[in-house]
């Protein structure tokens, strides 16, 4: 388990409707900066689609760039000036080709340097019962690396969104890699949003035992898209420590990671002993 320097220490997550338009959605994430540094957060975590959302198909790839260009420079910039971390879930970074970017979860440290980077691995291709259809397969180049980084706020978990639903890297995240705070910014839509995204959270939690952040994108973007919201941070009994008091309003909810209760919990409850490896359950009899 990753040292941590104090016992205790206090996170934040945002939940916004970003819009096609990179400006507005900067000026607010330095609201919500200024917001999570003044409740003394060490860590502001952003919903997918945080610096643009785009009102249309293929609108995203034309504003894709590389992780040294101007968009993430100026989020390294905030968080610097600001002294927070920061987690960028779901940037669009320019991909191998002109007809493709990858959805990747940026973490800056409060000096402002990148210090990991997870490319979503599930893509949201799906029919949604009673919505839309979404293929992002079309324009998005999936992942291939599970990613787990140590910081002042523990050792974090980077997931981006869709992943939600798999608990399968959620437990590497946990038992191969030691996360004890797992990081899922969305853009759940409101129908699936609405069925399944408190539930799934908290399962994730309480499977692996370790703190949830969930920053969410919230209400209507645009004419075609509008998004479930309601923002959650989460221990890892599955209680929810953070919620905003309007599921799709702009601000941002804290919460305090507490070591002492990760380690608790998994003492009492210890799992990782009792869990049997993959060899065993494909060896077990039918």
């Amino acid at each position: 388990m990753a040292a941590a320097a104090a016992a205790t220490v206090r996170v934040a997550a945002a939940q916004m409707t970003s819009i096609n338009d990179l400006s507005a959605n900067f000026n607010t994430c330095s609201r919500l900066v200024q917001d999570a540094v003044a409740a003394g957060a060490k860590l502001l975590c952003f919903p997918e689609n945080f610096s643009f959302f785009g009102s249309k198909d293929g609108e995203s790839l034309t504003i894709a760039e590389t992780l040294d260009g101007p968009i993430v420079h100026r989020y390294c910039s905030l968080a610097r000036e600001s002294g927070i971390w920061l987690s960028l879930g779901g940037f669009q970074e320019k991909g191998p080709d002109d007809a493709h970017l990858c959805n990747t979860h940026v973490l800056i440290d409060d000096s402002g340097n990148i210090k990991s980077t997870y490319r979503k691995i599930h893509l949201f291709d799906v029919d949604v019962p009673g919505g839309a259809v979404y293929k992002e397969s079309h324009f998005t180049t999936a992942g291939q690396d599970i990613v787990a980084v140590d910081s002042p706020m523990g050792r974090l978990g980077l997931t981006v969104c869709y992943d939600l639903r798999f608990p399968e890297l959620f437990q590497q995240l946990r038992f191969q890699h030691q996360a004890q705070v797992l990081i899922v910014p969305a853009a759940f839509t409101k129908v699936t949003g609405e069925a399944h995204w408190e539930v799934l959270l908290r399962a994730r939690a309480i499977e692996t035992q370790c703190y949830v952040i969930a920053p969410a994108q919230a209400g209507k973007h645009n004419e075609k898209r509008e998004c479930y919201g309601d923002t959650l941070i989460i221990d890892p009994w599955g209680k929810i420590l953070g919620r905003l008091p309007d599921r799709i309003s702009t601000g941002i909810t804290v919460a305090d990671i507490d070591f002492s209760l990760i380690d608790s919990v998994r003492t009492k409850m210890p799992i990782s002993e009792h869990r049997k490896p993959l060899d065993f359950w494909k060896s077990a009899s039918l």
